[in-house]
């Protein structure tokens, strides 16, 4: 049982494992996901791209400040859970707002992201005790601070929105430097699960934009097999962070005796680290909905980027993750990383031919480390046997 520091007050309760109200609430929330890899998809530019980066970054800012919310005050009566309710009418609205939110609809992102925050406040703050208030006179301050400039940037014109809405997301970069994060402690399980569990929800972005991106197409074995090799390359990316790192992420966190300590560690791991990872797996979505589509035609620059540096953006951040919390090298891994980049100029001769180089860079070096590793527990079996 886990709670935030609270010498004044009763101790906040905190779920062992997640609810499915929090759940329910992730699914909220990764469809700002799905509204980014469509947006990024229409349109596989520097700018959007751009645009994709700024408005995830916010909105990844908040989602992990709930997550460190229900981590230490449990969603158990009708209160909490109206409120949480409330918070995911706000994401809701951010993420309806996204595809024209640098164009008519600015206002409604940041009215939604100003609610979002708004309630993360409260819900803290009536969790009870002077630790808690403590902390939120100064966080919860730069909270509605960046908040307000999302809000105002939501109204202005478009540079003024640009500038807006970067210093706001700076700002929330840099928070954890200005406010000591040491204040809150943390469940590793229920950490390490709901994270865990945002990964493999974008991951099912890929797979739909699979079926999206074959939908218009007469279905034939050429379609068939590049279909499948879009899902292997998703399900790579999944084996990466699930194929035993999750366990050994929380067994690390865990051992952390100092909670001062834990909670910047944390933060490290599954706030900065997890930002590209999510962004890769968006751009990675995005380009296997066109690379589907145009496998056996051409597509553009950008698009095979999107595929081929979308996996390369989620395997850095991987291995960024993966050192933070020391649970592992990552020789194999690099070499997955250039074949993605390697693969860009394929795509953009053969886009089938990309979705091939893919498969191999990630497949090769990936079950021969996990082999590795298994052979080196003692284990003599084959990485697909998890």
């Amino acid at each position: 049982m886990t709670e935030i520091q609270n010498t004044g007050g009763p101790p906040l309760e905190t779920a062992v494992r997640v609810s499915t109200v929090e759940l329910f609430f992730d699914l909220v929330v990764v469809f700002t996901v799905t509204q980014l890899t469509s947006l990024l998809a229409a349109r596989t530019t520097v700018e959007v791209f751009g645009q994709v980066m700024l408005m995830f970054g916010v909105t990844w800012w908040m989602y992990g400040g709930y997550a460190w919310l229900t981590n230490a005050v449990a969603p158990v009566n009708t209160v909490r859970r109206g409120l949480l309710v409330t918070g995911m009418a706000g994401f809701l609205t951010m993420a309806l707002a996204i595809p024209h939110a640098f164009e008519s609809t600015g206002w409604a992102f940041g009215l939604g992201y100003f609610v979002v925050n708004l309630v993360h406040s409260g819900l803290f703050w009536l969790s009870g005790g002077p630790d808690v208030a403590r902390a939120l006179r100064s966080l919860g301050s730069i909270n509605l601070l960046s908040a307000t400039m999302v809000l105002v940037g939501g109204y202005s014109p478009t540079p003024w929105r640009w500038g807006l809405w970067t210093a706001a997301f700076a700002l929330q970069i840099a928070t954890p430097y200005l406010i000591p994060v040491g204040r809150f402690t943390i469940s590793a399980a229920h950490f390490v699960e709901r994270h865990g569990l945002v990964i493999i929800i974008a991951l099912g972005e890929s797979v739909v934009a699979i079926g999206v991106g074959a939908a218009e197409l007469h279905l034939d074995i050429g379609v068939l097999a590049v279909a499948v090799a879009g899902l292997v390359v998703a399900y790579f990316l999944y084996w990466a962070y699930f194929g035993g790192d999750e366990e050994r992420a929380e067994h690390a966190l865990d051992s952390i005796a100092d909670s001062k300590r834990r909670a910047r560690v944390a933060l490290q791991a599954y706030g900065y680290a997890h930002y590209p990872m999510l962004i890769g797996i968006i751009a990675t979505a995005a380009g296997i909905k066109k690379e589907v589509a145009h496998a056996f035609g051409h597509v553009s620059t950008g698009q095979a980027i999107a595929l081929g540096g979308g996996v390369a953006l989620f395997l850095a951040g991987d291995m960024v993750f993966r050192r933070i919390l020391r649970i592992g090298t990552s020789g194999y891994r690099m070499v997955s990383l250039v074949g993605a980049l390697v693969s860009i100029p394929v795509g953009l001769i053969y886009p089938a031919a990309q979705l091939v180089v893919l498969l191999l860079v990630l497949v090769f070096p990936l079950s021969i480390e996990g082999y590795r590793r298994l052979r080196a527990s003692g284990v003599t079996t084959s990485i697909f046997s998890r």
